[in-house]
């Protein structure tokens, strides 16, 4: 049985068609129990909200949840901040220290590093998992566009993006993404797990 996250294997522009159609359906995990393998992630290195420097490859080792959100955002944002931030909390003792979140926002102009650690305690989010990134707005927007995200402005309205959580496991390869911010945070959590105890799978 195809599910929602799994689509998107076959491509982020086929997947985001089909997905927008179709409702969630139930998971059906991998014969060999090894979730797929879509390729090499892209890098970025941007600034957490206490001023570290943070790149993809500085996180290898750790299974990494990649989103891009901004703080005054008032729908899918808060929405899927939540869920992720679930999905840290529900991870085990002995899985936590090896998965790491990362929410890259998409107003830097206004995302200051103060506005993004009130957004990071807001929301309860583990300092030790989490990074709020930020940098000069070319550099956000080409981190955006490399992970399949589009941004438009609406006059008076919130910005129009596309809601998309990338995981990447700990060899820096992208393993499956998330459309929207109606997953089950159960299943994504499932996933990371798998993603820090699996075998060989590529």
């Amino acid at each position: 049985m195809i599910t929602r996250r799994a689509l998107l294997a076959a491509g982020p522009p086929l997947a985001f068609g089909l997905l927008w159609s179709m409702p969630a359906l139930a998971n059906s995990p991998a014969k060999n129990d090894c979730l797929p393998t879509l390729g090499p992630a892209p890098d970025f290195t941007l600034t957490a909200q206490d001023g570290r420097t943070v790149s993809l490859g500085s996180l290898r080792g750790r299974v990494v949840a990649v989103t891009f959100i901004y703080t005054s955002c008032t729908d899918s944002c808060p929405l899927l901040t939540a869920k992720l931030v679930a999905v840290q909390r529900g991870l085990t003792a002995d899985t936590s220290g090896r998965a790491f979140f990362v929410g890259s926002t998409l107003e830097p102009e206004r995302d200051t590093a103060d506005v993004r650690a009130q957004y990071a305690k807001r929301h309860g989010a583990d300092s030790k998992m989490w990074a709020f990134l930020t940098g000069p707005a070319p550099e956000t927007m080409a981190a955006a566009r490399r992970y399949g995200i589009y941004l438009g402005k609406q006059p008076r309205a919130d910005l129009d993006h596309t809601t998309l959580t990338s995981v990447i496991d700990q060899t820096g390869t992208l393993r499956v993404q998330y459309l929207g911010a109606r997953f089950d945070p159960e299943e994504m959590k499932r996933d990371i797990s798998r993603l820090i105890a699996e075998p060989q799978c590529r």
